[in-house]
């Protein structure tokens, strides 16, 4: 049975975190939102460290409230070199109240956030369709799109959301480059005896980055980033086993480790498109980048997306689709993606590489964040939002 095919302006493709986000934030800005998917039955465990740029953000569409109970504070971030390299880089530590936060960040398990944006969507006047589209076809002025349950619509513009295999993004005629790392992300979550502090460390090893992030209380997740050889060999182990690896990688720094959730192994690619909107059709999420999971990126990026598209499209009633906002969103979100994407790429190509020079260069560069703290802070603002590097402190009445 096929529903009606009168032209919505909005149709929202995917159900992922993303997915969820742009449909609760369109929704309260525009009429005849669709969100189109299903929504996943949070078994991901896997946590999101969302920045403070984020987080203000979800403020501002009123999610964070019902978030911020489960999620906790990263006030210090530290680089320490966990290779055994000929050139050994310096311990690095990056703290917030340095560029003027309580926090650069909220560690938040996934399943939680699923959990609470699937409660949020049901609060606003959005219409929830549980099927995936499989097809669009571009017609005048609209997308006309088919869902697996038979399902047709017609949208003004299609927000693709729809992961890093994206159908929106293909039938829009944008291509993407693909590449894959030989890596493979191990997460996973543990209790600990000592106090994290809410410190995160990340460990830089000639495989990829070991990073620990604190929970609530005496517990921290972690992405081990390593070979998959070695990430076959750590899913082997047992329990006790695996927290005897985790707690000698921490050098004991957290004390003695159990884990509490088993682990998940991801295998690391990478993509970008060569446009981020074309005919109708804006991406958002996993459809316009993904790189390894380094410096808190993926989400975070995903999440200025669709801030963007909140601000770029048009509320005065004109064309949401026209070709003055694909190309404004383009021009605006084109510069962040790629310098993104490129920075977590050489980074982490950088961790990989036993060439002397590449390492000498990696040590040099820290070195000169440890000890120069005005180029250390302008790092930490930009890191957290793009242009933000040289902005004065923000007033107290602009703090969370």
């Amino acid at each position: 049975m096929m529903t009606s095919t009168r032209t919505d302006p909005i149709i929202v493709a995917g159900t992922g975190h993303v997915g969820l986000i742009a449909a609760i934030a369109l929704g309260r800005s525009f009429e005849n939102v669709i969100s189109l998917g299903v929504i996943p039955n949070g078994t991901d465990k896997r946590t999101t460290a969302l920045m403070m740029p984020a987080i203000r953000f979800l403020q501002r569409i009123e999610l964070w409230d019902s978030i911020a109970p489960h999620a906790a504070p990263i006030g210090s971030m530290r680089i320490l070199d966990g290779t055994n390299r000929l050139v050994r880089s310096p311990a690095v530590t990056f703290e917030a109240s340095e560029i003027d936060e309580e926090a650069f960040g909220y560690n938040i398990p996934n399943a939680t956030l699923t959990k609470t944006l699937n409660a949020a969507l049901k609060q606003v006047p959005v219409r929830h369709v549980a099927a995936s589209a499989t097809r669009y076809h571009p017609v005048e002025n609209a997308t006309a799109v088919e869902a697996s349950d038979g399902s047709m619509f017609s949208a003004n513009i299609v927000i693709a959301a729809d992961g890093r295999s994206s159908l929106a993004r293909e039938a829009a005629g944008i291509s993407a480059r693909t590449w894959q790392y030989n890596q493979t992300a191990l997460v996973l979550s543990f209790s600990h005896t000592r106090e994290h502090h809410d410190i995160s460390t990340e460990f830089h090893t000639e495989h990829g980055p070991f990073t620990q992030v604190p929970l609530a209380g005496k517990r921290s997740s972690l992405v081990w980033v390593t070979t998959p050889a070695h990430a076959a060999e750590l899913l082997d182990l047992t329990a006790e086993q695996l927290a005897m690896r985790v707690e000698e990688r921490m050098q004991s720094m957290l004390g003695a480790v159990t884990i509490d959730v088993e682990p998940q192994a991801w295998p690391l690619s990478g993509l970008v498109p060569t446009a981020f909107a074309r005919n109708r059709v804006f991406l958002a999420g996993e459809s316009a980048h993904v790189f390894p999971p380094i410096g808190a990126q993926g989400l975070n990026l995903g999440v200025r997306d669709v801030e963007t598209l909140l601000d770029t499209l048009p509320a005065d009633g004109s064309d949401l689709g026209a070709a003055t906002v694909v190309s404004a969103y383009n021009r605006k979100r084109s510069p962040d993606i790629i310098a993104r994407t490129g920075a977590v790429d050489a980074l982490n190509r950088s961790l990989l590489s036993d060439f002397l020079p590449v390492q000498m260069v990696r040590s040099g560069g820290l070195e000169l964040l440890r000890t120069f703290s005005p180029l250390r802070s302008f790092l930490m603002r930009e890191g957290l939002r793009p242009g933000s590097g040289f902005r004065w402190p923000r007033r107290e009445a602009d703090r969370v």
